[in-house]
């Protein structure tokens, strides 16, 4: 008798986990890069249509490389099975549609990533999906009432982008719960590094791969994973898709057939067959090289922006500081209770003299490029209100905690001496 694996630790799991290659095999993640698998006979590929076998034979549905990808992420969360998708817009909208329907409504924290909010608020109400959006700083009482007995899902992020609230996971979890739907919450910005929202009551967790797991401004993607937490047969009646017949499959019930993977397995076969927003193995690839650092890039991103936070929360040409590593910070309680280890490398701020100081101090900087992205390694600003949040209306943007002059800096893995430096020359020439 061998004794059991232990646990294994962050770091060991972002290098090694996914995949564990027998003898002879490839050290590394191999890079599939195929659209089509062979079989000997056509009893054997029929198997896989009828979700009676295992295996691939096209990559739109699966792909050996994408699948050691999700398998690494759902180990580092925690989880019971993940899915990759071509873009963390998808792996949102995947794992929302997954179980609503026209007729259906989601609750939703107000205080989102701009495209994530235009996604619910906009395109999946014309699928006749309504939702009731609160802030994250609602009282109990507050949540319960946006609940409707057409409620599907709960929805959060456990740090906004760009407003940088730290969710109260237990109020969250508790109503959902009450209510009987999946909280499913995006962990983007901390990553599983830094928090794993199964361990803090949610079921369903979805990530834009692209930021700080890619980290490197190379590959678009996203990820769904599954806690397999969720009684999906105790709601029956509110999950049709999940507990009763897919006559698009010869009648199978996931639940029943598939168990803890039965929500990977419903998105994979329906929503990634017919939407087909598949990621290319070889983004996969490039993802997993750059997830074996995440851990320790990590440590790096939440150390310089907490010396940058610091750095503009004495400057008297800055307004405002946002940052939940900050003792005085209005997030920092829930950060220390949630995120102990460190948040993301994100900081927000505002520049006295509101918009029309915001662009003279964007394009004076040397080292941070202006650019629509974040949690990369390099260091870029970004004016939410003029870009990312621009559909939004006034009132819009003030419940999503993005202040009409928020300046969102996402602090890279350069010296952050050098970072101060370049901040106080822009600083100069926007005063």
């Amino acid at each position: 008798m061998t004794d059991a694996t232990p646990p294994r630790h962050v770091h060991t799991t972002c290098v090694q986990g996914g995949y564990r290659p027998s003898s002879g095999e490839p050290r590394t993640v191999p890079l599939i890069q195929s659209t089509t698998f062979k079989y000997d006979s056509s009893e054997a590929m029929g198997a896989l249509f009828d979700l009676e076998a295992s295996g691939y034979f096209y990559t739109r549905l699966q792909n050996p490389t994408n699948d050691m990808v999700a398998a690494k992420i759902c180990e580092l969360e925690g989880g019971a099975a993940a899915m990759l998708t071509a873009s963390g817009q998808a792996a949102s909208f995947f794992a929302l549609f997954n179980i609503c329907s026209a007729g259906d409504h989601i609750v939703s924290s107000s205080a989102i990533y701009g495209g994530t909010y235009n996604l619910i608020a906009v395109t999946m109400r014309r699928m006749g999906i309504t939702c009731s959006f609160v802030h994250p700083d609602c009282s109990p009482e507050e949540l319960d009432a946006a609940f409707r007995p057409n409620t599907k899902a709960l929805f959060a992020e456990t740090i906004a982008n760009p407003a940088l609230i730290v969710l109260d996971f237990e109020k969250f979890a508790s109503a959902a719960s009450r209510h009987g739907v999946p909280f499913m919450v995006d962990n983007t910005f901390p990553t599983p590094v830094n928090c794993r929202p199964f361990e803090h009551g949610a079921h369903i967790v979805v990530h834009s791969t692209t930021k700080y797991m890619d980290g490197h401004a190379t590959s678009v993607g996203g990820a769904i994973v599954d806690s397999g937490s969720f009684d999906w047969q105790a709601h029956a009646e509110k999950y049709p898709g999940l507990t009763t017949p897919d006559e698009s499959y010869h009648g199978v019930v996931y639940i029943e057939r598939f168990g803890a993977g039965a929500f990977i397995t419903k998105a994979t076969t329906q929503l990634m067959r017919d939407l087909g927003a598949t990621p290319s193995p070889a983004n996969s690839f490039y993802l997993n090289s750059h997830l074996e650092s995440l851990a320790v890039r990590m440590e790096r991103h939440c150390a310089n922006a907490q010396r940058v936070a610091e750095f503009l929360l004495d400057d008297e040409r800055v307004s405002w500081v946002r940052y939940p590593g900050l003792p005085g910070d209005p997030y920092y309680a829930l950060a220390q209770q949630y995120l102990p280890q460190g948040t993301c490398g994100v900081v927000s701020f505002g520049v006295k003299g509101g918009r029309d100081k915001v662009t003279a101090f964007t394009d004076s900087l040397r080292l941070a490029s202006i650019a629509t992205h974040v949690a990369d390694a390099r260091t870029c600003v970004l004016y939410p209100a003029g870009t990312t949040h621009r559909q939004m209306s006034d009132a819009e943007l003030v419940a999503a905690g993005v202040a009409p002059d928020l300046i969102r800096l996402s602090v890279g893995l350069e010296d952050p001496n050098d970072l101060i430096a370049d901040l106080a020359q822009a600083l100069r020439h926007a005063s």
